[in-house]
């Protein structure tokens, strides 16, 4: 196969030779017909001598040939660029090849079935990286491709809005053979958890998942196992973690009282650990996480969108401040890959992907990332083009990003690197490690592009590298200046998705369960405790009752005795006289009455201080 290719590309490069070479004869004819002819008009007007004793002209010097310049490439390295991007189907016109000068006739192309193999634009701080992405965005929305990308400066925000020619814009496109018309994008704006102008996007905990999210939160690999646990617990006992607050009850609860037997087999967590978390937690909304997690979470579906003219809706992603967080930044666009990964069905290779994502500012990705999280990315990268859709990293230099993600891109735009350190030394000559073999001094080359111009390299149509060619950018059709507000504002208001997304909703999840199992449970407790401390006291009550009667018998009994014993001394007094037998008799009847029977007893216990209680 590699042979059959070097073969093609050898035969193609013969036949544009020769082409060429017909081209100059045909042009060297065509002078040396002029000047026959502006030398006989002299002849005639000077009347010099007549037409038979008019001397020829002389043989005219050849005109150098339209392959000479004075680049560092010659002619058969510029045929070999020619035909490397003479391409069959449809592509994006990225530039023309630069030799010295520009050179119009060698367009350098993307072939448009080759982005979802992914691609890298690279190059220093004010090199022309922003303008290289819009250009390309505008491409592939003109070929009804849709685009995600992060509007981190809102230069971006322009494809809303057609662009304004002048004489330096026209002067340069037409040198590099770009028929430049003003134009404007289908152009959708969104905003993390609506802050700011857009369509807010949010998404849920549960969605985010547990390696995102520590990621995001800075965890060692022992608080990221933990983490994991704590979404296998939700998950199984269908605690909905919708927001950071869900999450911090769960954590909360999974170290109480109440909560450390749930855990009983899966290890159990650490309080140490879980305390970590929630400070990272606390410092994580304070980067304004808070507001991106909850619900409705939003459908990556809807970056897939055409417009009703057929052209792919450009989605741009308002992250004004990115460098404060570049955390939660990062580990979102990763999400919404890993989101798309999951949900799109497979559909192999297209003639052209259904979306193409940009990753802006991609060093944030893969700063300080575990070796999980590294292998996420990797495979996400390498099997989502199968789900068509392509990657396109924007950052400084190649070395941010990892090489098993660099070595999967097709397709490689760099723009000038600075070698004022040797750091910068260093990565300039990494960088010139990782291309093709080409008539350029790399290592010069890519120190002297000037401002929108780049070292070029493709996949072409073959899945074969094409030639690497110092390319002069196209210009972009759109504005180059942000859009203005009332602009943002209007196209904001006309989505139908400003309707769908923009409210918040704040159902029953985790949080509320949990707060709810943790009251219901305390008055459970309340509740024992109550009926505890009732019985306790009924108990009391029976036992000081029985006490109080058991007095109150001895007491009786007591009174009883006494009693007994003053009716015995009295029956046994005799009397002589009639009268005073009948005044015994009454005393016995007074005494023998139940009222006087009372009266003694109450004498008698109050005597013994054991008045009964009532």
């Amino acid at each position: 196969m590699a042979d059959d290719a070097v073969k093609q590309a050898q035969e193609a490069a013969a036949e544009a030779a020769a082409a060429a070479k017909a081209l100059q004869a045909q042009a060297e004819e065509a002078m040396r017909r002029a000047e026959e002819a502006a030398a006989l008009a002299k002849a005639a007007a000077e009347a010099a001598a007549t037409a038979t004793d008019a001397a020829a002209p002389s043989e005219p010097a050849p005109p150098a040939p339209a392959t000479a310049t004075s680049g560092p490439l010659d002619e058969s390295q510029v045929d070999a660029i020619r035909a490397g991007y003479a391409l069959e189907g449809a592509a994006l016109e990225i530039g023309a090849l630069v030799n010295g000068e520009a050179w119009p006739d060698v367009p350098v192309r993307i072939p448009l079935a080759m982005t979802n193999r992914h691609g890298l634009v690279a190059g220093a701080t004010g090199t022309g990286k922003t303008r290289t992405l819009q250009v390309l965005a505008e491409q592939l929305s003109a070929h009804g491709v849709a685009v995600f990308a992060a509007d981190i400066k809102g230069d971006l925000s322009g494809v809303a809005t057609p662009g304004e020619g002048n004489a330096k814009l026209l002067a340069r496109t037409e040198g590099i053979g770009q028929q430049w018309a003003p134009a404007s994008f289908p152009t959708e704006f969104y905003s993390l958890g609506g802050v700011g102008r857009g369509v807010p996007i949010r998404a849920t905990i549960s969605g985010f998942g547990p390696l995102l999210l520590s990621k995001a939160l800075g965890l060692n690999e022992t608080q990221e196992s933990s983490l994991g646990l704590v979404f296998h617990y939700a998950n199984n006992n269908n605690l909905a973690l919708l927001d950071l607050e869900d999450l911090r009850a769960v954590l909360a609860y999974l170290v109480s009282d109440e909560g450390k037997p749930e855990l009983e087999g899966l290890g159990g967590l650490s309080k140490a650990t879980v305390r970590v978390i929630l400070r990272e937690l606390i410092t994580f909304a304070d980067q304004g996480a808070d507001v991106f997690f909850g619900e409705p979470e939003i459908d990556t579906a809807e970056f897939l969108r055409v417009a009703s003219d057929g052209r792919g809706v450009i989605s741009l992603l308002e992250v004004p401040g990115v460098a404060d967080k570049p955390a939660l930044y990062s580990t979102f666009l990763m999400w919404l890959l890993a989101d798309l990964f999951t949900d799109l069905p497979e559909v192999g290779d297209l003639d052209q992907p259904k979306l193409v994502f940009f990753f802006d500012e991609a060093h944030l990705l893969f700063n300080d990332a575990s070796k999980d999280f590294l292998a996420q990315i990797t495979q996400t990268v390498r099997l989502i083009r199968s789900k068509g859709v392509g990657v396109f990293f924007v950052t400084q230099t190649p070395k941010d990003v990892p090489a098993d993600v660099l070595a999967q891109l097709g397709s490689r735009v760099q723009h000038q690197l600075r070698a004022f350190t040797p750091d910068d030394a260093k990565a300039l000559r990494a960088t010139v490690s990782t291309y093709p073999k080409s008539g350029y001094d790399l290592e010069e080359a890519l120190t002297q592009l000037g401002t929108g111009e780049a070292i070029v390299t493709v996949m072409n149509e073959k899945g074969a590298p094409s030639p690497v060619a110092w390319t002069r950018l196209r210009a972009p059709q759109a504005s180059m200046s942000p859009s203005p507000d009332a602009v943002i504002d209007a196209a904001v208001a006309a989505s139908p998705l400003t309707a769908k997304y923009g409210t918040g909703i704040d159902r029953e999840s985790a949080h509320e369960i949990l707060t709810k199992k943790l009251a219901d449970a305390a008055a459970k407790v309340d509740a024992e405790e109550a009926a505890e401390a009732r019985a306790k006291a009924d108990a009391e009550f029976a036992k000081m009752q029985a006490k109080i009667q058991a007095d109150a018998a001895k007491a009786d009994k007591k009174a009883q005795a006494e009693y007994d014993r003053l009716m015995k001394q009295t029956s046994t007094t005799s009397r002589s006289r009639s009268s005073r037998s009948k005044e015994k008799s009454a005393l016995e009847q007074v005494l023998g009455s139940k009222t006087t029977q009372n009266v003694l007893k109450t004498v008698i216990t109050g005597i013994f201080g054991m008045a009964r209680r009532k």
